[in-house]
């Protein structure tokens, strides 16, 4: 077939993964998607991803979407997207947590790359519990939030870290905090957050009990309160300290946020649309029962600290969207809110997400196709045009 006989728009069928952390209320609430078996569904992925591949229908039978990119790649996903990437580069989420997810590290690319090759060497299984790195690519991230949505992301300020610790007061740990007063550098953070994640046994148990102890007293403040309510989900979990490290924030519906390479971060509760490079590396550093290799967390670590104000991407309005500029080419992200018959262009493979309305998206060989709210299309690049029109919001995911 030819590009001007190919169909140019696929409505998608998405896996949702039942991961423990996740909604069961929240995505049959938004998105009216039903939840017979009312299991957690914590992730709607739209994708090419391997461990969730979205399904399209082509001439009439279903195919995996990345089974149909591999028909003829350049077409598809677009002659420089597959020079570069080979494949769709970017996944596509709704993420609905109800708990916290484990606080985490994505190393960068070329971290990505030697640590791949290092564990392919010595031959972990790619699905072992110790293995680090499933894939030699990076994962940054944005959330764009659909419900409020709480989150840590960066350090805090170093001064502000020592506060919070010596107002706590703990004894086990006072020459850890004496030692990051006294050394207010990357270094000195990054030592002292090695050092507390390597609390073991009783060490680590008094720690986490004193700290307890003094949330229950000051549960009035907002942060100790979230303390008490993640020891619930994560009982004895060092991470139960990573709050007193890095910013705490609620992302209100419509913001967004950056997750770099290198900068630990938890997503707590909330909905969202998440876009990640496509990868499926982790390092963690708490609030989690899997494998944690702290050595390694810290290598992939940059210690320094974020101010908290400076987290939410503010967009630029142009030609009728919302556009979330990001430092990497993997992905862009885009929203559109109230557009009629919106010209749009594409030289990549496109998913739209319909959030709250349907949304209608027309080609000019006279293709249309109708979406419910959450309900998504892969537009392939060889589309080139076509408009959309859309009462409510959508989102555009591409590259």
């Amino acid at each position: 077939m030819t590009d001007s006989t190919r169909a140019v728009f696929y409505k998608m069928g998405n896996v949702i993964q039942d991961y423990a952390w996740g909604s069961v209320t929240s995505i049959e609430h938004l998105f009216a998607i039903p939840n017979l078996q009312q299991k957690p569904q914590a992730e709607m992925w739209m994708g090419a991803h391997a461990n969730g591949c979205s399904t399209i229908i082509v001439n009439g039978e279903t195919v995996r979407l990345a089974d149909f990119i591999a028909t003829d790649p350049d077409a598809i996903i677009g002659a420089e997207t597959q020079a570069k990437f080979a494949e769709l580069p970017y996944l596509f989420k709704v993420l609905a947590a109800e708990k916290a997810l484990s606080v985490q590290v994505h190393p960068s690319k070329h971290q990505a790359e030697i640590g791949y090759a290092k564990e392919e060497k010595i031959g972990i299984a790619r699905n072992a519990a110790n293995r680090n790195y499933k894939d030699p690519n990076h994962k940054p991230e944005l959330v764009f939030a659909l419900t409020p949505y709480q989150a840590m992301n960066g350090f805090r300020q170093i001064a502000e870290i020592v506060t919070l610790f010596q107002t706590l007061n703990i004894e086990v740990i006072s020459d850890l905090v004496a030692k990051l007063a006294a050394n207010q550098t990357e270094a000195g953070l990054g030592a002292f957050f090695e050092s507390m994640l390597s609390l073991e046994g009783e060490h680590k148990d008094s720690a986490v009990n004193a700290l307890l102890a003094f949330c229950k007293v000051n549960q009035e403040q907002p942060l100790f309160a979230l303390l008490l309510e993640l020891a619930e989900q994560y009982p004895g979990d060092i991470g139960l300290f990573a709050p007193l490290m890095l910013n705490v924030l609620t992302l209100q519906p419509g913001e967004a946020m950056f997750l770099s390479a290198c900068t630990p971060h938890a997503y707590i509760k909330g909905t969202g649309l998440e876009i990640m490079a496509n990868s499926d590396n982790v390092l963690r550093a708490g609030l989690t029962p899997k494998f944690m290799d702290v050595p390694e967390l810290v290598a992939n670590t940059e210690f320094t600290s974020m101010a908290v104000d400076k987290l939410l991407l503010a967009p630029t309005v142009a030609e009728g969207g919302l556009h979330y500029h990001v430092p990497v080419p993997d992905f862009k992200f885009s929203v559109y809110k109230q557009v009629h018959d919106i010209a749009l262009q594409n030289t990549s493979a496109e998913i739209l997400f319909a959030i709250d309305a349907p949304l209608t998206v027309t080609h000019h060989n006279g293709e249309t196709l109708t979406l419910e709210k959450g309900q998504s299309v892969f537009i392939p690049a060889y589309a080139k045009a076509y408009s959309a029109h859309c009462d409510g919001m959508f989102a555009r995911a591409y590259n």
